[in-house]
C-alpha cells in the first residue's frame, strides 16, 4: 500500500492529503509565491483550498508565523488572488 502525504494547513491546522493544499514558498532568496505544481524550492507553508481559510490569511497572519518573517499586506492578497 502506497503512503499518501498529508501536510497541516497553517490556518485551521487540520491534517488533509497533499493534493487538497495550496503551497506557498519562501525561496532561497526570499520570494514569497504560490506554488501551484507544488514542487519549487524553499521553505512551504500549506493553505486548505477553501475560502474561510484563504481570507483568514490576512487576518490570522499565519503565512507570517510560518515563514517567521513580516510580509505586506498587499503580498499576501496577491499570493491570494492567485489561490482563488
Amino acid at each position: 500500500m502506497k503512503n499518501i502525504p498529508l501536510r497541516m494547513c497553517v490556518v485551521c491546522r487540520n491534517m488533509k492529503i497533499k493534493a487538497e493544499l495550496f503551497k506557498v514558498v519562501k525561496s532561497p532568496d526570499g520570494n514569497i509565491i504560490c506554488d501551484k505544481t507544488g514542487k519549487s524550492a524553499g521553505r512551504g507553508a500549506y493553505v486548505c483550498r477553501d475560502g474561510q481559510c484563504i481570507s483568514a490569511l490576512i487576518k490570522t497572519r499565519a503565512i507570517e508565523r510560518a515563514f517567521k518573517c513580516s510580509i505586506p499586506k498587499d503580498k499576501i492578497e496577491n499570493i491570494m488572488k492567485e489561490m482563488i
